[in-house]
């Protein structure tokens, strides 16, 4: 898992809607998935998707519970 280096810092990544949720009210890190673990805190539209988290969703087939970045999905 990667905490907070490299190329994961310039994405938006895919995270499940309710991690999101926990994370604004209470804090913990979410897991996106491609791995990456932080604490959302910036805006996830300000940034490209996450190759490989846009790769995994996609082979996950259409409808799966996954939402990019969200409430500040994104940390650089």
């Amino acid at each position: 898992m990667s905490h907070g280096d490299g190329d994961h810092e310039r994405f938006a990544h895919y995270v499940q809607k309710d991690k999101i949720m926990a994370s604004a009210l209470d804090g913990t890190p979410v897991v996106a998935l491609c791995g990456k673990v932080w604490v959302p805190g910036r805006d996830p539209k300000k940034y490209p998707v996450c190759p490989m988290c846009k790769e995994i969703y996609e082979s996950m087939g259409a409808g799966g519970d996954k939402d990019k970045g969200g409430s500040g999905g994104k940390d650089k």
